[in-house]
């Protein structure tokens, strides 16, 4: 097992990852559990109903055995349940059962079930705690680490949140070969991302073991996400609640792929990741646009990403708009202000950075390039 520490002004957590931990989950949260055990009252464990299908057992005989009950709360799967009417239900649910400021909610799933869990327990009270039991890909390596949640809005993702930093993470490797294909490539491109944004060579290493990661070979999976965690808990200790550049260059890809998810309708259509992987190949490309990197340099980027199976072509989407559409979409932008929108853009593969000179107006026209077949 790998403990990454996420070291934060007068605080911290650890990140755990390894293989089976759920085998020995009341014994990896028991100092969470003790208000429940001396109370009598269940555990309150928010899940989708994918996950809990898949985890239910364990996590109920490992608590079965020190004498606790799980008391569950379900969520449809998908980004629809980050929304105010779940928001509502949740707190409601959690307010019955008596939820005060000194328990721990636990939130089992990937990153829609942190972000609503985070958000609901950030709020409650004035704030709760919580534990982050991450079952995908990009949950574990990124989404349920550093305190980020929120809710969707009409007008975009992520726009309704707080800053709320959970108690502990627990990311079982193991789970990871219950997900489809599909779900590990979008948790992927998260990998690719901190590669490209801080460190070249990982960006490399991952690209050599997309493979391998795909096939979740455990030692490749578990020092991928540590690595990444780790990259992670630096950049939040420095800039937690995001007022400098350092935390900002986590969002490489996400402006762009923002835009393509609120496009398409924040379903199925286009996962988070698969959003984010195209986000990065139209950061690339943008960024050679503009000569920071050479267009070599850019397609590199496109290349690694097809190889581990991502899409890189946005004219492959069909979607019905055109680039003023899709720049319009980022002006909604949680980063904007001051009548601009800031870009995370590359000055060398392995070096992103905070641009704060992007006209819109160039932004549409490269989109409307990008839309026609590549």
């Amino acid at each position: 097992m790998a403990v990454v520490n996420v070291a934060l002004a007068g605080r911290s957590y650890e990140v755990r990852v390894g293989r089976d931990l759920f085998d020995n989950f009341a014994s990896q949260v028991r100092p969470f559990l003790e208000r429940y055990s001396a109370e009598e009252r269940s555990v309150p464990l928010v899940a989708d109903s994918n996950t809990r299908a898949l985890f239910a057992e364990d996590l109920e005989q490992s608590l079965f055995w020190v004498g606790l009950e799980i008391d569950w709360y379900e969520v449809t799967p998908g980004e629809g349940s980050k929304s105010w009417a779940e928001l509502e239900r949740l707190t409601d649910w959690l307010l019955a059962r008596g939820v005060t400021r000194s328990d721990h909610v636990f939130a089992l799933g990937g990153g829609v079930v942190g972000d609503l869990v985070g958000f609901a327990c950030a709020i409650l009270k004035r704030g709760c705690g919580f534990v982050q039991l991450p079952t995908t890909l990009l949950a574990q390596v990124d989404s349920s680490v550093g305190g980020k949640t929120a809710i969707n809005a009409s007008a975009g993702k992520n726009l309704i949140g707080a800053f709320h930093q959970p108690s502990l993470v627990l990311a079982d490797t193991g789970c990871l070969a219950t997900l489809p294909q599909r779900e590990m490539r979008a948790g992927l491109a998260e990998v690719f991302k901190y590669g490209l944004l801080g460190d070249a060579e990982f960006f490399a290493r991952v690209d050599k073991d997309s493979a391998a990661i795909l096939a979740c070979d455990n030692a490749v999976l578990e020092a991928t996400i540590a690595h990444c965690v780790g990259m992670k808990a630096r950049i939040v200790a420095e800039d937690e609640r995001e007022t400098k550049d350092a935390r900002a260059l986590l969002n490489l890809g996400h402006t762009f792929g923002h835009a393509l998810e609120a496009e398409t309708g924040f379903g199925d259509r286009l996962l988070h990741g698969e959003a984010v992987a195209l986000g990065m190949v139209l950061a690339a490309r943008f960024s050679a646009r503009r000569d920071l990197i050479s267009l070599a340099d850019a397609e590199k980027v496109t290349d690694a990403l097809a190889r581990a199976g991502l899409p890189t072509e946005i004219s492959a989407l069909g979607l019905d708009c055109d680039g003023a559409v899709l720049a319009d979409h980022m002006r909604h932008d949680k980063k904007a202000g001051g009548g601009t929108v800031p870009f995370i853009l590359l000055r060398a593969l392995g070096e992103a950075y905070v641009a704060r000179d992007v006209e819109l107006a160039d932004v549409a026209a490269f989109m409307d390039e990008q839309l026609q077949a590549h």
